[in-house]
């Protein structure tokens, strides 16, 4: 498990690697995956999803940057890290609490 940022389109989760990591070798290897988000304000208000992931370099440049600015208001300077990969996890399930 490692943190990562997250937003959501079309009913699907995405998040952001860049290639050499563990997450997209795993991830090829075997893409169910899960993410869990507890609301930093209320501990009890969480949401839970499991699904397959799908990777794909196209627009993950682009994404890394429009989470960069929803976390930290800043654009992304961690760059020189490998291609960036999009992963769009398709979900299966979904539990949640509190909302």
């Amino acid at each position: 498990m490692t943190p990562v940022w997250v937003d959501a389109r079309d009913g699907d989760v995405l998040f952001n690697t860049a290639e050499g990591r563990a997450k997209p070798r795993r991830l090829r290897r075997d893409p169910r995956v899960g993410v869990f988000a507890v609301d930093r304000h209320d501990d009890y208000r969480w949401v839970s999803v499991w699904g397959r992931a799908e990777l794909t370099t196209e627009g993950a440049e682009e994404h890394i940057h429009e989470l960069s600015q929803k976390y930290t208001g800043h654009e992304y300077l961690g760059g020189g890290l490998g291609e960036r990969i999009l992963v769009r996890i398709h979900a299966d399930r979904i539990e949640s609490r509190g909302t």
